[in-house]
């Protein structure tokens, strides 16, 4: 087979759109004739019958059907490069494709996104968010799939340049009338003699879990595993499972769902996340603009975590006093 030529592909999901060659030809300003002669062509290198002639117009045969299926797929993809590529003129316009772990996309990462856009300098700037299992959001940037990368910082991202950004606290999260939720702090140790609820196989959080609980010689009782924290949260609701979660997302279900949040003592419970990619240096213009914004929220987030550190032990100092 020929090459295809995207200006007779172009023209061919326009009669199938239209059904018409007179309106193809009328909005696209070509000559019905010469229309008539590129979809000829088009039909003589895929080798069969594309359109077929009504009383009311042209309708596609059923490889006709096929084929206008991959030419939209093709012409969405071409207008997505003339777009990045333009992107190149200005510096600040273009498509950034991001891939983050579910408990980024559900803390922090999309208000961050917000106000980099919010901003008028980067309105030609367009953020794709992707949600990914940590090590799915690694090998997505080192294949190209995505110029950035956010991940609990743990992960094995050798290969790759990193920047820190925001972190967050894993916390135990039960039924309100739970036997632990009158505690004011638990470990993994004081949670195994309860069924969890644990977030997909293959997730960072289950795999320090189950780690940390062969380490004090026990196996984490899992009775389900969910896709979302959403769910995760309703099966705690109805006093299925306790679980570990971020703080950051249980304190918003807590009050309406009627659950408590207890503090995990373990030195692993602060997590701190990272920004990754191929070569920093060697982004687009526009990724690196959303990366940098990333990573000053990055720092801001710690200032604020250092501030409040420093206020909880004067706090406790006084006490003391």
């Amino acid at each position: 087979m020929r090459d295809l030529d995207m200006t007779s592909l172009r023209l061919f999901a326009s009669v199938c759109d239209t059904g018409s060659l007179t309106r193809t030809a009328e909005q696209s300003n070509i000559v019905g004739s010469a229309i008539s002669k590129r979809l000829t062509q088009l039909e003589s290198s895929v080798g069969v019958p594309l359109l077929v002639r009504r009383r009311r117009g042209v309708e596609p045969t059923a490889a006709g059907q096929a084929l206008l299926e991959r030419v939209r797929v093709i012409l969405a993809s071409c207008d997505g490069i003339e777009r990045d590529m333009s992107g190149y003129l200005s510096g600040v316009r273009g498509t950034v494709r991001i891939l983050a772990t579910a408990s980024v996309l559900a803390e922090s990462l999309a208000s961050d996104v917000a106000r980099f856009l919010k901003n008028e300098r980067y309105r030609d700037i367009r953020i794709e968010l992707e949600e990914r299992l940590s090590h799915d959001v690694i090998r997505g940037v080192r294949e190209g799939m995505a110029a950035i990368g956010i991940c609990w910082n743990v992960a094995d991202f050798s290969g790759l340049a990193l920047r820190p950004y925001r972190h967050d606290h894993l916390s135990v999260v039960t039924p309100a009338g739970h036997p632990l939720a009158a505690r004011s702090s638990l470990t993994l140790r004081d949670t195994l003699d309860y069924e969890h609820v644990c977030m997909p196989l293959g997730s960072a959080v289950l795999m320090t879990l189950r780690r940390a609980a062969s380490l004090v010689g026990r196996e984490l009782p899992m009775r389900v595993t969910v896709s979302n924290f959403d769910s995760a949260f309703r099966v705690i609701e109805a006093g299925l499972a306790i679980s570990i979660l971020p703080r950051e997302i249980a304190g918003v279900y807590a009050h309406s769902q009627g659950l408590a949040v207890i503090p995990l003592d373990e030195p692993w419970a602060r997590r701190r996340f990272a920004l990754c990619a191929r070569d920093i240096g060697g982004l687009a213009p526009a990724a690196g603009l959303v990366l940098a914004h990333l990573a000053a929220c990055g720092e801001e987030d710690g200032q604020d975590a250092e501030a409040g550190r420093k206020a909880a032990e004067s706090g406790y100092s006084a006490r003391l006093r």
